[in-house]
């Protein structure tokens, strides 16, 4: 639905998600030994935020790879809905992150941000296979 092929979009989907969740680990591990376990823990959290909005995708993806009856017309729809459904996730564990658990915001960004450098080192290393 959103990658091209198939085989290709799910395989790359899981290995991203993977590399995420792997960064949250190291992440928050390397943050608390530095900075300490609040640190580490907002990294974590945010390297898993970007990580679970990457498992929202992943499921997207396999529940359209399930119907290849459906025409591009249904496809644009499942599309929409799932980057706004990402979105809102996005903003509500942001919020959640922030708000309620009180984390700290540039730690929590920046695992974010090391999350989707994640998604980003997953696509450079399966382009060259």
């Amino acid at each position: 639905m959103f990658s091209g092929t198939r085989a290709h979009g799910l395989a790359f989907l899981r290995r991203a998600a993977l590399a995420q969740f792997a960064l949250a680990a190291l992440g928050g591990l390397t943050s608390a030994v530095a900075f300490g376990a609040e640190a580490g823990v907002a990294v974590a959290y945010g390297a898993c935020a970007a990580a679970a909005l990457s498992a929202v995708l992943l499921w997207h993806e396999r529940q359209s790879a399930g119907h290849p009856e459906w025409d591009q017309h249904r496809l644009l729809k499942v599309f929409i809905r799932a980057s706004l459904e990402r979105l809102f996730m996005l903003v509500g564990l942001l919020a959640v992150g922030l708000g309620v658990l009180k984390l700290a915001p540039l730690p929590l960004l920046v695992g974010f941000a090391l999350a989707q450098f994640g998604w980003l080192a997953a696509t450079v290393l399966s382009r060259r296979r």
